[in-house]
């Protein structure tokens, strides 16, 4: 019997639905105004910088989130994801798993971040 998942928190879950339907602005509403983005070796901080990376990095690439686990740890909800798209796979690994880390503050995410998993 395969692993139950549990629901993410809302935000969490409007992140990952507006990523997998190319909801662009769906997607900024779930991050808080002064939220902060640690991503492909950088810091991206508020909505305007938060739009730049998500459209070059998620969404013009057509990135698409399968939710395989999800834990809290030290304050942080941690989603693991198996990660698809159109950009190149050459040299990474099959499946591709990421770790988002999300902090929240109310409904909304005030600080992300992913990794690829070990």
């Amino acid at each position: 019997m395969p692993k139950k998942i549990p629901e993410p928190p809302a935000p969490i879950g409007e992140f990952v639905r507006a990523v997998n339907e190319s909801d662009r602005a769906g997607f900024l509403r779930t991050f808080a105004g002064d939220a902060i983005v640690r991503d492909i070796g950088k810091e991206f901080s508020g909505r305007d910088a938060i739009k730049q990376w998500s459209d070059s990095e998620i969404f013009d690439v057509h990135c698409k989130f399968e939710v395989v686990d999800l834990a809290q740890r030290d304050g942080e909800i941690i989603v693991t994801v198996k990660v698809d798209g159109t950009f190149d796979k050459t040299g990474l690994p099959d499946p591709l798993l990421f770790e988002l880390s999300f902090t929240l503050r109310g409904d909304k995410i005030s600080a992300f971040s992913s990794r690829l998993t070990k």
